[in-house]
């Protein structure tokens, strides 16, 4: 299968270097029919695009940022196998033209036809999207594709074979995280920019950075005024092509090269161990309901490319407007060839698809047992060792977390683990049960703590653990407000979701109370202590190791603006803080008892094990205040024993706990109490420890840590 923008196509032969006719004064011939997109060639550029019920298509030339085309050259029907259209146009320079596509056809919207021979199209294999360069200005004149001319070296890089397991996930808007001036870089909100951070990164330990969409979008679509400001599509979530990055994200202009500072982004992140992950949007398009605009696939094939009800309106799983119809045989492989592209031409590592459910649904809107897309993704070649991951539920009420179709292949995005969690470090001690299996890898939804013994074991390799993302509130937030803000968006605080599991400790937003903010910032450590000594893959927002906040806004996703940058300032603030982060993301890559099961222990303490405040008791009450885990293996790297003992109490008084016992040779050793030592310590490296004899007080709402190994000398 070709596909991939390449310099010159290897199926090539100079029998196709000679045009074979001459439209609107180019000369031209039929092209490569099983290559879509525009590809450049030796004698000119390759045009293939299908429709299933189009009767005709036309090839649109633009000069560059014109509006209207200076010529137009249709298909003849030569040119067409089956549904597909393909032409050479000879002697065209990329530099000099834009491109796009008109559709005839039927016009019945109750049967789904749609087809408009005035509208102006953008090519759904467009590799770069010609349109407004300025973030927040608005285009007015529709979407032309560009050629790209793919230069871009990558020498040799070998594919990341890190499991799941062994990441750290931090997720990232690209241009919120340095747009704010506080951040320093010379380039902020840009690729270039995030590239300025990477020291920062890789100083923090997180070895994966999960991006929010980079596709191209328009953030100026739904864009609104509210109280004086303009709001804007922010996050990204409103696809305009799946197969171009947002310009809007780069620092210079990158005409027809588009695409080589996101690689040379990657290839840093790559040169400094961090892999990339890519939040895509298949589940729906920016061009919406019926009011929504026609730019691309409505009209190519507006009954192909979107879930249609018996009468020619729009399924929305999405909440979006359209649902994009994924289990269609030409979408399937349109996504195919998508994601294919991303691995081979960006070597992205993997992909975090948003309401992933939609995927698995049917084109009625019926959920699907065995969704042939998500099993053509699962099993092919070029993606066999790329990353997938799961939002394992969609707008239309679909919840699929822990019973995913093809689980053994997709991770997903624990939303147990998140909402128990949440509610029980706030002290909602009903939720211990469902806090203590999300702790040890959610065995009970996943099938089984050690049901797999191979790498693709549920609890390893298929739970994404989290406590906040972008759509929520941030970790600082979480513990700072009882209610949602989100005033700002203009809908009368209806918006955003009202089960945040949150605790203001006390008073809602800020405060200048010492108890009430060292109550929060203990809250926060408690919470990434938790996650980072949770089996499974751990994520975490970007600025949560800082405590940055959304001021109570859990749905910023029109927030262009304080709002939902990045105040880097709050780093030197709340250094302590990001000590913590930075100590637990260590002390989590130091011990892989916790990320994987290990052969048995020397010691004999059983592999995982949940514990009462009484270490011998492994049954936990329903309502436990106060609980532990116990991680245990032996690691043939150090030649040594792994035991990790995790303690959590939320009860607002202390408690007494007594450790698992061990041989005269071993102890316990205290290496995080969230509580701290009066002297702002919270954390001890090894050698610093302090020795436990068999018991430990664990202070009000607090989590402490605790390692075994040999006896000091």
């Amino acid at each position: 299968m070709r596909l991939y923008t390449q310099k010159y196509v290897p199926e090539f032969h100079q029998s196709l270097a000679t045009p074979t006719a001459e439209i609107a004064g180019f000369p031209v011939r039929p092209g490569l029919f099983d290559v879509f997109g525009a590809i450049m060639l030796p004698v000119g550029v390759n045009f293939t695009v299908q429709t299933h019920y189009g009767t005709s298509c036309t090839l649109l030339l633009f000069h560059r940022n014109a509006a209207e085309p200076y010529a137009r050259l249709p298909f003849p029907e030569a040119y067409k196998i089956g549904d597909v259209y393909s032409m050479i146009v000879f002697d065209l320079d990329i530099e000099e033209f834009e491109y796009a596509y008109q559709i005839d056809g039927p016009s019945d919207p109750k049967n789904g036809l749609t087809f408009d021979p005035d509208a102006v199209l953008l090519d759904p294999y467009a590799r770069s999207v010609a349109g407004h360069r300025i973030w927040g200005d608005k285009k007015i004149d529709g979407y032309h594709a560009r050629v790209v001319r793919d230069v871009f070296d990558w020498g040799v890089m070998p594919q990341s074979s890190r499991t799941m397991s062994d990441l750290v996930i931090y997720e990232l808007h690209v241009r919120g995280f340095t747009y704010h001036p506080s951040s320093k870089v010379a380039h902020p909100g840009t690729f270039a920019g995030l590239k300025e951070k990477i020291p920062y990164l890789k100083e923090l330990g997180i070895n994966a950075v999960e991006l929010m969409p980079i596709f191209e979008f328009d953030e100026t679509m739904n864009s609104r005024e509210v109280d004086g400001k303009t709001l804007l599509d922010y996050w990204g979530y409103n696809t305009v092509g799946f197969f171009a990055p947002n310009i809007r994200y780069n620092s210079t202009e990158e005409y027809n090269q588009e695409g080589t500072e996101l690689k040379e982004l990657i290839k840093a992140l790559h040169d400094n161990g961090i892999e990339v992950i890519l939040d895509v949007v298949f589940n729906h398009t920016a061009e919406g309901n019926e009011l929504g605009p026609t730019f691309c696939f409505k009209g190519f094939d507006n009954k192909v490319y979107y879930m249609l009800t018996p009468d020619g309106h729009y399924y929305n799983f999405s909440g979006c407007g359209n649902t994009l119809n994924c289990n269609n045989p030409i979408v399937r492989l349109m996504i195919l060839e998508c994601l294919r592209y991303w691995a081979v031409s960006y070597r992205i590592d993997g992909f975090r698809f948003d309401l992933t459910s939609i995927l698995g649904r049917h084109e009625d809107g019926s959920p699907l047992n065995n969704p042939p897309l998500l099993e053509l993704l699962a099993t092919d070649p070029v993606l066999r060792n790329v990353k997938l991951i799961a939002e394992a539920w969609d707008a239309g009420g679909l919840y699929q977390v822990g019973r995913f179709p093809a689980s053994k292949r997709w991770a997903e995005w624990n939303g147990r683990y998140r909402d128990a969690l949440r509610a029980y470090l706030k002290g909602d001690s009903w939720h211990s049960w469902d806090a203590a299996q999300s702790i040890t890898g959610s065995g009970d939804i996943y099938g089984g703590h050690y049901s797999d013994n191979s790498s693709n074991y549920a609890g390893y390799n298929s739970c994404v653990n989290f406590l906040t993302c972008h759509d929520g509130f941030t970790l600082y937030d979480l513990y700072s407000y009882n209610e949602k803000h989100n005033e700002a968006n203009g809908w009368r605080n209806t918006d955003g979701t009202d089960d945040n599991r949150s605790w203001n400790c006390g008073f809602e937003g800020d405060t200048s109370d010492p108890d009430v903010i060292n109550l929060r910032y203990r809250m926060i450590r408690n919470a990434c202590a938790i996650l980072m000594c949770s089996r499974g893959t751990p994520m975490f927002l970007a600025g949560d190791e800082f405590g940055n906040t959304q001021y109570g806004n859990n749905n910023a996703y029109c927030q262009d603006n304080e709002i939902s940058w990045l105040n880097w300032e709050l780093l030197e603030k709340n250094r302590d803080l990001f000590e913590f982060f930075k100590f637990m993301i260590a002390y989590r890559r130091k011990h892989p008892i916790i990320r994987k099961k290990l052969p048995d222990a020397v010691c004999g303490m059983e592999p995982l094990r949940t514990h009462d405040v009484n270490a011998c008791k492994t049954d936990i009450p329903r309502d436990a205040k106060t609980m532990a885990v116990s991680f245990a293996g032996y690691n043939p790297i150090t030649g040594k024993d792994d035991l990790v003992y995790v303690a959590l109490n939320v009860h607002w008084e202390s408690v007494r706990i007594t450790l698992p016992p061990l041989d005269h040779r071993q102890a316990w050793y205290l290496s995080v109490n969230t509580w701290g030592d009066g002297e702002k310590r919270y954390f001890y490296p090894e050698g610093e420890e302090v020795h436990i004899e068999s018991e430990f007080i664990m202070p009000p709402r607090t989590v402490a840590v605790f390692t075994g190994r040999e006896v000091h000398a």
